[in-house]
């Protein structure tokens, strides 16, 4: 009989496991970050990538993903984020980040010296027009050149419920 408990309770786990990570994948439609080559991020280095959007009638929230260590000497990041719809020229935006304040210190997350911040580029989740493959860039904009202690950055994007 204790056989037979273990069989099931592992079942049990098993299947609330594969449902919790479908619903994440149902939730989480896109991200991908570019690690910086030894944390110095040229002007002339881009951090690109590409996604597809298959329904348009869904609202969307996206976020830019910075991670820096400790040492990084600002508080924000000025980025060039640059999106291309399917059959459509690259347009950008200058963004700029905050990361921290003097006063708490780092936004995010971080582990020892490694920080993590999402920034949500809009207080408003917004619809993509066209379906297909969209593609981005990120490119830092800050006076540094190599702007140094930024690890990587991103994107990610997220199908609101």
């Amino acid at each position: 009989m204790s056989n037979h408990l273990t069989k099931l309770f592992f079942g049990i786990a098993f299947f609330t496991a594969i449902n919790f990570m479908m619903s994440c994948n149902q939730i989480d439609v896109f991200e991908k970050s570019t690690s910086i080559p030894d944390h110095n991020w040229h002007q002339d280095f881009k951090c690109t990538g590409s996604f597809n959007i298959s329904d348009t009638s869904a609202f969307y929230n996206i976020y830019v993903v910075v991670r820096h260590t400790d040492a990084y000497k600002y508080n924000n990041i000025w980025l060039n984020l640059g999106l291309q719809m399917p059959g459509d020229t690259m347009t950008t935006k200058k963004v700029n980040l905050t990361l921290g304040d003097d006063a708490n210190g780092w936004y995010g997350s971080g582990l020892d010296d490694i920080w993590e911040v999402r920034k949500k580029l809009s207080n408003y989740p917004i619809q993509f027009k066209k379906q297909g493959i969209y593609s981005y860039s990120l490119t830092n904009l800050m006076r540094d050149n190599p702007l140094i202690h930024i690890m990587s950055t991103g994107i990610r994007i997220e199908r609101v419920k």
